[in-house]
């Protein structure tokens, strides 16, 4: 049974599947990409909170055993003492992990959002003969333009991972995040896990970016994007041009907030300017 749980969040395209690639070297830790746990926990507070017919019968002590019981229960088969559970929506979370779990640290992976919507772009024309789940309906995926409106609006893939990682930095927990930027990553892998040892107080273990190895083809291919957690064996930079159209590009260019973060406690890792 795992003795603790930490939280990776941020946003898609940001290098967390291969920060958790990164982790799972370490014989420690259990990382993977993103679970149905959050999921669960609401549906569980969805029905027992005021307004449902059970509420009176569960008491707040008892939602937080129920709670606890589900994140052990679904980690009842790993065998490792240190478990970071996935999913961008935790830093919308973070009174409910400080509830939970004092101790626990969120890890947030974030990246200019023009790149990660080229990213998912990217990773979108690589499957032509599918229709993604990503979205609703044809009209969504019609062109680029429909596309990424549609995954960077206030509840698509990016802009809700948007809203939720400012969500977290400004709020009374943001001392217990701490935001990676993943040029910086990519960079300086060795420097950035010395920093996410230091801020879990964990000793350092020595990992091997030259060899990093991480694939979900099964999860992938019910999403209808191929390739879309595949991590390259070496961490290193992969400078290119976007496929965007320029316009739509620079209109996601300046949402980088973390990269000069004044009013919040959040950590940062980004790049020297």
């Amino acid at each position: 049974m795992p003795e603790t749980f930490h939280f990776i969040a941020g946003l898609p395209r940001s290098g967390s599947t291969l920060f958790s690639a990164i982790l799972k070297q370490n014989p420690l830790f259990h990382a993977d990409i993103s679970s149905p746990v959050l999921g669960l926990v609401d549906g569980i507070l969805s029905q027992t909170s005021a307004g449902s017919e059970m509420a009176p019968l569960v008491t707040e002590q008892k939602k937080i055993s129920i709670i606890k019981g589900l994140f052990d229960n679904y980690y009842n088969d790993v065998d490792k003492p240190v478990v970071f559970d996935t999913n961008r929506g935790w830093t919308a979370k973070l009174s409910l992990i400080n509830t939970l779990f004092p101790q626990s640290k969120v890890i947030c992976l974030a990246r200019n959002v023009a790149w990660v919507l080229d990213s998912m772009e990217r990773q979108l024309r690589k499957s032509p003969l599918e229709n993604t789940k990503l979205f609703g309906n044809g009209q969504q995926r019609a062109t680029v333009y429909t596309r990424v409106e549609a995954m960077a609006g206030q509840n698509g893939l990016v802009g809700f991972a948007w809203h939720a990682l400012r969500d977290g930095c400004y709020s009374e927990f943001a001392n217990n995040m701490l935001i990676i930027d993943y040029d910086l990553l990519v960079r300086k892998p060795s420097a950035v896990m010395e920093a996410v040892y230091q801020f879990l107080g964990i000793p350092l273990f020595e990992h091997d970016f030259q060899n990093v190895m991480f694939d979900s083809p099964a999860f992938d291919q019910n999403l209808g994007i191929d390739g879309l957690h595949r991590v390259h064996k070496e961490v290193k930079p992969m400078p290119r041009d976007t496929v965007l159209p320029p316009e739509l590009f620079e209109k996601y260019n300046n949402m980088t907030f973390w990269r000069d973060l004044k009013s919040s406690k959040a950590f940062t890792l980004v790049p020297s300017r």
